[in-house]
């Protein structure tokens, strides 16, 4: 007569397995955050990415999947980030939405920004990349004015032809309303773009 072999989800015993009921499907954690639940977390948490209970994303980084009739779901991009910078307040984009202003840029980029207040460089959490800038100001979302603002300010990295690109700015310019790109120039600008937006607004 067989046996069944239980599962290394179901063979969880003890604290390990009371820790894996505190888990919320989905949540992201860091190691500090499960630490007050465990008096070995290390172990604990080995013991639980052995069980699938948690995915590693990152170095004291994890992931407590939701479960889907197609398999585990991956973490949102926001919780990843918030967690990572145990912060609310950032801005993360594609420089893909470059393409929304209408200055002729088409390229498609597989990078995310992540302006933020605390952290610099670029960390793979997970299966994806994050480019994080510390930026002294960010908008709470993404504008018109902001993008044309932060294209220019970072117009030697696009993989674009750079005179047209400013021709094309240039010539955009008056479709937007003055007072609001001004706001965001002086906001978020940096020394070169607030030049260059003073020189074609006086010429």
């Amino acid at each position: 007569m067989s046996t069944a072999v239980p599962s290394t989800a179901e063979s969880l015993r003890g604290a390990a397995a009371h820790l894996a009921g505190e888990l919320r499907p989905g949540r992201v954690y860091r190691r500090e955050d499960l630490a007050r639940l465990s008096t070995a977390v290390d172990r604990h948490l080995r013991e639980l990415v052995s069980a699938g209970k948690l995915k590693k994303l990152a170095q004291g980084l994890y992931h407590a999947p939701k479960q889907s009739s197609f398999g585990p779901l991956p973490p949102s991009d926001e919780e990843v980030v918030e967690s990572f910078l145990r912060d609310k307040d950032f801005l993360m984009f594609s420089p893909s939405t470059y393409n929304a202003v209408g200055l002729g840029t088409t390229q498609l980029y597989n990078s995310t920004l992540v302006y933020n207040h605390k952290r610099h460089g670029v960390f793979r959490l997970g299966n994806r990349e994050f480019d994080f800038r510390v930026k002294p100001r960010f908008p709470k979302k993404l504008t018109p004015e902001f993008l044309y603002v932060d294209l220019l300010n970072n117009l030697e990295e696009l993989a674009e032809d750079r005179n047209e690109v400013l021709r094309q700015a240039r010539g955009k310019l008056s479709s937007f309303d003055s007072a609001r790109l001004l706001r965001a120039a002086d906001s978020f600008g940096n020394v070169a773009t607030r030049k260059r937006l003073r020189e074609w607004g006086s010429a």
